[in-house]
């Protein structure tokens, strides 16, 4: 049940419906509760302010009915200038980045707060009252002895939301531009990987890899799709009641298929009932998200950088800041212990992750990277300098020789790729690197 209510947060985060539905609920209730307010005469003080001239019956439905219709308007032109944003970055980018685009808090929140001062004028418009109306009932005319019903309070508040409608409108207008430039692309996915890097290995490597899992009995998998998120207390609790271990066969991001592998059952057995609550622990999807998944930022990375170095785009210096952020994310790996957070297992004892390492990870970046940067000796000089950067923090010297190792693959395949003077610099610049190794 706990992944099912993760898994909903993490999707929800991820739509443009979620927060102008909650801000338009919530436009309906600030509405009736402050009307309501007007007609228990809680807003008589604002008659006694000289600077607040108390608005007329037709005045006030003008004034809401023009803020209604421009929320709308201006509601309708940001999510076709959204669409067209996102459709242009995936395009661009990579269509792995259009969950980031998606889940870009300035584009909901500015599409919300148009939508809920919308539904708000509208909501007080339908309790103005002109002066040759009768009233609507009883309790109405009660409520405004004098000809017509104009609540000031709610209209006061449509007022300042109609001011922060026009702030959030350049702020957005901004926004925009700002989030589709590339160094900005770039330096979310960084600071979000570096992010999840601190959340999943929070603590520093003491010196080998993780232990091989034990070995058990496989539990297989009864669907289709990416593992999206694996719920670990779930898989804690089971372990627990069946009085057994656990070694996973999948981490979340790899492809499963019924008849794969989920978990292997060691040092004990499980009942129809428990085997199913193991199998409900892992929630699969038709994409890979970035939710426990440091892997698909670190491939969105690489696919921008490799995208930026194809023929077509040709484009060196995009390339260049995806190794430095890919860099920055290999040095931060290389000082933790690659082992899932223990928070998420209490005990650390009943579940045992599919095993992590260090190689694993270079191979998802610098590895897979380098045959689009060895044909660019810009691309390549800067790998160089990025390989050696990462390595120096490290405390592990076999984590340190897997830097080299790259960068002495990268010199024979640009050696295969480049000739003239850029196969020179690419040399000089190896040789300064074997230099800073051995050193």
């Amino acid at each position: 049940m706990r992944v099912d209510i993760r898994w909903l947060l993490a999707r929800l985060n991820a739509n443009y419906w979620f927060y102008p539905a909650l801000f338009a609920l919530g436009a309906v209730l600030l509405a009736f509760g402050l009307i309501q307010a007007d007609r228990m005469g809680a807003a008589e003080w604002l008659n006694r302010v000289e600077a607040i001239v108390p608005a007329r019956p037709d005045g006030a439905a003008n004034m809401l009915t023009v803020i209604a219709g421009s929320m709308i308007g201006v509601a309708s032109t940001v999510f076709s200038i959204t669409i067209a944003a996102v459709a242009y970055a995936s395009g661009t980018y990579g269509p792995r980045l259009l969950t980031n685009f998606m889940e870009d808090k300035g584009n909901q929140l500015s599409l919300a707060t148009f939508i809920g001062t919308f539904v708000y004028a509208i909501t007080v418009l339908r309790s103005v009252r002109l002066d040759e109306e009768p009233p609507a009932g009883t309790d109405d005319a009660i409520a405004t002895a004098l000809p017509g019903f104009v609540p000031q309070l709610s209209l006061l508040v449509a007022y300042f939301l109609m001011a922060l409608s026009i702030a959030v409108l350049v702020y957005f207008l901004n926004h925009v531009p700002s989030s589709i430039r590339i160094n900005s692309v770039l330096e979310g996915i960084g600071r979000r990987l570096l992010g999840d890097i601190d959340e999943n290995y929070p603590q520093d490597h003491r010196g080998g890899e993780s232990p091989p899992a034990p070995q058990g009995s496989p539990l297989a998998a009864q669907a289709t799709g990416y593992v999206q998120l694996i719920e670990f207390d779930d898989l804690e609790e089971v372990a627990r009641e069946a009085d057994c271990r656990l070694a996973l066969d999948v981490r979340t991001g790899d492809f499963v298929h019924p008849g794969m592998p989920l978990v292997r059952i060691c040092e004990g057995e499980m009942d129809e009932r428990q085997e199913k609550r193991l199998r409900g622990a892992f929630t699969l999807g038709s994409t890979r998200t970035p939710t426990q998944d440091p892997r698909f930022l670190l491939d969105e990375l690489v696919e921008i950088g490799l995208r930026a170095l194809s023929p077509g785009i040709n484009d060196p210096f995009t390339a260049i800041t995806a190794i430095h952020w890919l860099g920055a994310a290999i040095a931060d790996l290389g000082l933790r212990d690659l082992e899932r957070r223990r928070e998420d297992h209490p005990d650390g004892n009943r579940v045992t992750p599919l095993p992590e390492t260090f190689g694993q990870f270079i191979e998802r970046s610098f590895d897979a990277i380098r045959g689009g940067v060895a044909a660019s000796p810009v691309a390549a000089l800067v790998m160089f300098d990025a390989l050696r950067d990462a390595a120096i923090p490290l405390p592990d010297r076999r984590r340190k020789d897997m830097l080299r190792e790259q960068g002495r693959m990268l010199y024979e395949q640009a050696c295969n790729r480049l000739d003239g003077p850029d196969l020179h610099r690419v040399e000089e610049r190896y040789t300064a690197f074997r230099r800073d190794f051995a050193g």
